[in-house]
């Protein structure tokens, strides 16, 4: 099991819009695509403006294919542009659990 861990810093005040415009249009575009959202999430101590969320996929090829039919998806490319000019860093990590991590043994897939 892979996990994607992406991080935007958005632009000051902005994750209200982005929530709202993500909650209504977004994340079902990206359920329908990805599959497996293990957490979405939004920062107030420490670094500010961040959004967080989190991905599992069985394989990295699994995640390449996913990611693939996401952005070759109409309406996804409709949608980015929503959310484009909030975004103001990005960073996306892959990660894998250690054996004795919770997720570690387990396929949430």
């Amino acid at each position: 099991m892979y996990y994607e861990i992406r991080t935007y810093r958005l632009k000051n005040g902005s994750i209200p819009e982005y929530l709202r415009v993500v909650g209504e249009i977004g994340i079902a575009i990206q359920k329908r695509h990805l599959g497996n959202l293990i957490g979405y999430f939004s920062s107030e101590i420490g670094p500010i403006n961040e959004i967080v969320h989190i991905w599992g996929y069985a394989t990295l090829d699994d995640r390449q294919r996913r990611r693939a039919q996401l952005a070759a998806d109409p309406e996804w490319q409709a949608f980015l542009p929503k959310i484009r000019d909030l975004i103001v860093t990005a960073e996306n990590k892959i990660m894998s659990p250690a054996s004795f991590s919770p997720l570690g043994g387990k396929d949430p897939i």
